[in-house]
């Protein structure tokens, strides 16, 4: 018996790394992308005061009328703004590495969205904006970078649960979570489970786009948050359903278990314990579930509706972890 359940799981893991495989040939297969970058925070700071012109030709987004330019002069002397232009060159100094991880993401994209064109990167320095860390635009992704040079840095006056993401692995993981905002079917019901259910496919298509992440960094979740997660999966469900949240209205639901937060907030003494956003994570494991119990494709998946993924996904928590 013990060898007849070897041989099956050896089996699983074979037509599992096969069908994986079959879709990294296919990626593989794509054509290069030429990606080109455009450094605005180093143009920015290194233009003299009396190129400016050009640089507002070049780029005349950045550069919103009614402002003379004395505003853009000084910013250029600030020392504040130049201390942190200093700090953003001495991590991103080479950016090839973050250009490669882009290069690789972007041929994943084209293979699941092959009509998607392909962006120009724009990095900038811009004023610390934590909720527009990155801009995916139908052209152009723009990159903060002054956001991401570090959870530990000294500019970084934020709360912990914030500052956790602040590092350069987030990148791609924060254009893909803009990215996906072009792809998955808007939230039309006010429930909660609409909520999760949203989010979950967010985390589904990092599942897809970012193979080599791990789950903590697609979530921008420490590991410890993650096993926190799979320990208590089956409570958290429990509560859920006991408290009849997933077609509760209410969107105090979104505030304690889907938006940013320090941790989740059950009102039990388990809070303290727990990360910010689980009902995100939850709505991963239903998407996940679902997506290996029906035949559907990606885009089909992205316009169903929640209550659909949910009733057909066949979820079932693991069991709590002793």
């Amino acid at each position: 018996m013990r060898r007849i359940i070897f041989l099956i799981t050896v089996a699983i893991i074979v037509l599992s790394c096969n069908k994986k495989s079959k879709v990294e040939k296919a990626v593989d297969q794509i054509p290069a992308v030429e990606i080109k970058v455009a450094r605005f925070d180093k143009l920015f700071f290194e233009t003299p005061p009396q190129d400016l012109g050009k640089l507002k030709k070049d780029f005349p987004f950045f550069f919103p009328a009614g402002n003379d330019d004395s505003v853009w002069v000084n910013k250029m002397k600030d020392p504040i703004w130049r201390e942190l232009y200093t700090e953003v060159q001495k991590k991103y100094a080479n950016f090839e590495p973050v250009q490669k991880e882009f290069e690789t993401l972007f041929k994943h994209i084209k293979y699941y969205f092959p009509e998607t064109k392909t962006p120009k990167i724009i990095t900038v320095i811009s004023e610390m904006d934590y909720n527009n860390k990155v801009i995916y635009a139908d052209s152009l992704v723009i990159i903060s970078l002054e956001l991401y040079l570090g959870k530990e840095h000294k500019f970084y006056q934020f709360p912990k649960y914030l500052k956790q993401n602040f590092e350069q692995k987030q990148i791609m993981p924060d254009i893909v979570s803009d990215f996906s905002t072009k792809k998955i079917a808007p939230i039309t019901e006010k429930n909660f489970l609409a909520q999760m259910i949203y989010f979950g496919k967010q985390l589904y298509l990092k599942d897809l786009l970012l193979t080599d992440y791990s789950d903590s960094d697609k979530i921008g979740y420490t590991p410890e948050q993650i096993k926190w997660c799979q320990e208590n999966e089956s409570y958290m469900w429990r509560y859920f359903l006991e408290k009849e949240m997933l077609y509760s209205n209410d969107q105090k639901l979104n505030m304690r278990f889907i938006t940013p937060a320090p941790f989740s907030k059950f009102y039990l003494e388990i809070d303290n314990e727990s990360p910010g956003r689980v009902g995100t994570w939850l709505g991963w494991q239903i998407v996940r579930s679902y997506m290996k119990n029906n035949e559907v494709t990606l885009p089909e998946l992205l316009k169903k509706n929640a209550k659909e993924v949910f009733e057909k996904s066949k979820y079932k928590p693991n069991k709590n972890v002793e």
